[in-house]
């Protein structure tokens, strides 16, 4: 009682005139939790969930055929009760072990969210469900097959911070009842946001804090910008194609007067190649074509690069 005194009557007195104690903005520090992210780890952790947000989000785009975006809200290190029981009660936990370590992994994310998916995987159209239920044993294996690509990426962008090997062991649906951490072990939480189809969902990655240990077992020539590196991460990066017509000009009152039913002519002659884009630069040319029940395109040209050209 006397220390709880002593500790108010400190914080009253540091309080500026005219200002209730009430008022200060106070922050609490925990002693039973002492352990914080350092800043290099946490900067280190934050470069690599945000690669890893960005690689998701185009592999799960080409895979449910519907643009995704995935942020990083907030990297932390907490104790696992703490993230447990800030999860909603039910909710898809994809449990996952590393090889030679009884050291547990978690992917979390709405079921209904995955539902969603499934159905835009197997060609359907998903709908604003917000049921949380358990997956059928087909659902189930599908979404095993997407996690299994998610973990490949998160451990090619923690470039060597997570083992090889890593397995799916489960997945639950209960936050309280899957205790794959001791209530006080401090774990690595990275807070996601994830947009589909207009509709925003958070997630979650839990990883074990002993994954810090392995900063200490990587030199800093490793971790650095490296053109090896450079070049693979770029090598390794996802990126856009798409097929275009050639453009014309249209005048603003003629777009805003287009109605269903008008036939807009193009100056691309039907015999004429479409050319094929990576982002904005074109890279071939390319002819329509079928491959079993989908559309596809049929390479003719390269286009050289720009850059090669001008150094010639």
């Amino acid at each position: 009682m006397v220390i709880e005194d002593s500790a108010r009557s400190v914080v009253q007195a540091g309080t500026p005139a005219g200002t209730s104690s009430s008022n200060a903005d106070i922050a609490v520090y925990d002693f039973e939790r002492s352990a914080t992210l350092s800043r290099e780890h946490a900067r280190a952790l934050e470069l690599a969930f945000e690669t890893f947000s960005r690689q998701w989000a185009a592999d799960l785009s080409a895979k449910i055929r519907v643009r995704a975006t995935v942020s990083v809200e907030n990297v932390r290190m907490l104790t696992y009760g703490e993230y447990a029981h800030a999860l909603p009660t039910t909710t898809a936990l994809v449990v996952c072990a590393f090889a030679d370590s009884a050291e547990r992994m978690i992917v979390q994310f709405p079921s209904s969210a995955a539902t969603a998916w499934i159905v835009q995987m197997v060609g359907g159209r998903a709908t604003d469900a917000t049921e949380e239920r358990t997956f059928t044993p087909i659902e189930q294996a599908l979404i095993g097959t997407l996690m299994r690509d998610v973990i490949d990426l998160l451990t090619k962008t923690m470039d060597g911070l997570l083992p090889q090997g890593i397995s799916i062991t489960g997945i639950q649906y209960n936050s309280q009842f899957a205790q794959v951490a001791a209530a006080t072990e401090p774990v690595i939480v990275a807070q996601l946001n994830m947009r589909l189809g207009g509709r925003s969902v958070p997630a979650s990655i839990m990883l074990p804090a002993s994954i810090l240990t392995a900063f200490q077992n990587i030199a800093p020539s490793d971790r650095s910008a490296s053109p090896e590196l450079v070049r693979r991460q770029v090598e390794e990066t996802p990126i856009e194609l798409a097929l275009r017509l050639s453009s014309r000009t249209m005048l603003p009152r003629d777009v805003l007067g287009l109605s269903v039913g008008d036939i807009v002519p193009l100056p691309h002659s039907a015999d004429r190649p479409l050319l094929l884009l990576a982002g904005d630069q074109p890279i071939a040319t390319a002819a329509v074509g079928t491959s079993g029940a989908r559309l596809a395109c049929v390479v003719t040209t390269t286009v050289s690069d720009p850059a090669s050209e001008e150094s010639a």
